[in-house]
C-alpha cells in the first residue's frame, strides 16, 4: 500500500512540476497567480466542507470570500485601507452566514471561526507564493516560489523517509500518530540541501546564511502547519481534505505546509531582502 502511494506521488510530481516551472519561468505573472486562486479556491471548499459539512451555500460563500481575499491580496496589497477594511469584514462576514445558516447550535462557534480564519489563511497565506512571482524583478521571482515550494516539498520527503526508516520516538502522538522526531529531523536537512543548492543555482541573490536560516525557520514552522491541518482533520472525523491529487489526497494535504512556507519567504523578501 506505502509503495503504491508512493508510485503515485511520484507520477503526479512527473506530470505537475514541469508544467509548473514552466508557467512560472515562462508564462505572465497573473497566468501562475490564476493558478494558485484556483488552487486556494479547491482547497477552501475542502476546508468549509470539513467545518460546514451538507450546508452547500456557506460553502460557497466560504469559497467567495477565500478569492476575494486572494484578490485584494495580488492586487491591492499596497493599499493599508483595502487590507485593513478586509481584516475587519471577514469576522462580521463570517458572522452573518452563521446567523443566516444557523444549522448545528453547537457547531457555530466552530464555523464562525473557520469562515474568519479560513479565507484569511487560505486566501492570504497561499497567495503570496503569487505575490513572490510577481514583486520580485527578473529571474528572483521565480526563484523565490522554487526555494518556497522547494523547502516545503523537500521537509515533506525528508520527513518521510527518515521517519519511515528511522523513526522510533512519536513527534505528537494524539495529533498525528505516524510522525516522528526523527522524521521532523530529516525534514529539516531536506529543506536546508535545497537552500543550498537554491543560493548555488537557481537564486543566487540570496545570501547562503539567508537561506540557510529561511529553511529551518520555514521548515519548522511548515511542520506546524502540517500538524494543524492534521488537527483540524482529526476533529472534523476526515481522513483526506479531498482526493484530487492521486497519491497525495486534496489541496489542503499538499499546501498546509507550503502556505507557511511561501508566507515565511514572502515576509523575508518585504522585511529583509
Amino acid at each position: 500500500m506505502a509503495a503504491s502511494n508512493l508510485v503515485s506521488r511520484l507520477a503526479t510530481a512527473a506530470v505537475g512540476v514541469p508544467a509548473l516551472l514552466a508557467l512560472m519561468y515562462l508564462g505572465p505573472a497573473w497566468g501562475f497567480y490564476v493558478l494558485v486562486a484556483v488552487a486556494g479556491c479547491v482547497g477552501a471548499f475542502e476546508l468549509f466542507s470539513m467545518t460546514h459539512p451538507q450546508d452547500r451555500v456557506a460553502q460557497l460563500v466560504g469559497v467567495a470570500t477565500c478569492f476575494a481575499t486572494s484578490a485584494c491580496m495580488y492586487f491591492l496589497n499596497r493599499n493599508a485601507l483595502v487590507m485593513m477594511t478586509l481584516l475587519l469584514v471577514a469576522p462580521l462576514l463570517s458572522m452573518l452566514v452563521v446567523l443566516w445558516r444557523l444549522g448545528d447550535i453547537k457547531t457555530t462557534a466552530l464555523r464562525v471561526m473557520a469562515g474568519t480564519f479560513g479565507p484569511l489563511y487560505i486566501g492570504g497565506c497561499l497567495t503570496t507564493l503569487a505575490l513572490l512571482r510577481k514583486d520580485q524583478p527578473g529571474f528572483d521571482g521565480p526563484g523565490y516560489v522554487v526555494l518556497a515550494l522547494g523547502l516545503a516539498w523537500a521537509s515533506d520527503t525528508g520527513g518521510y523517509f527518515a521517519g519511515r526508516y528511522l523513526g522510533k520516538r512519536k513527534l505528537y502522538e494524539a495529533v498525528s500518530p505516524k510522525k516522528t522526531i526523527e522524521g521532523s529531523v530529516g525534514g529539516l536537512f531536506g529543506a536546508v540541501l535545497v537552500a543550498v543548492v537554491g543560493h548555488f543555482w537557481f537564486l543566487k541573490s540570496i545570501p547562503l546564511a539567508h537561506a540557510i536560516v529561511l529553511a529551518v525557520v520555514g521548515a519548522l514552522l511548515g511542520q506546524l502547519g502540517d500538524l494543524g491541518e492534521s488537527l483540524l482533520k482529526r476533529s472534523t472525523g476526515v481522513k483526506d481534505s479531498g482526493a484530487i491529487l492521486p497519491g497525495h489526497g486534496g489541496i489542503l494535504d499538499r499546501v498546509d505546509a507550503l502556505m507557511i512556507t511561501a508566507t515565511v519567504v514572502y515576509l523575508y523578501t518585504r522585511w529583509v531582502a
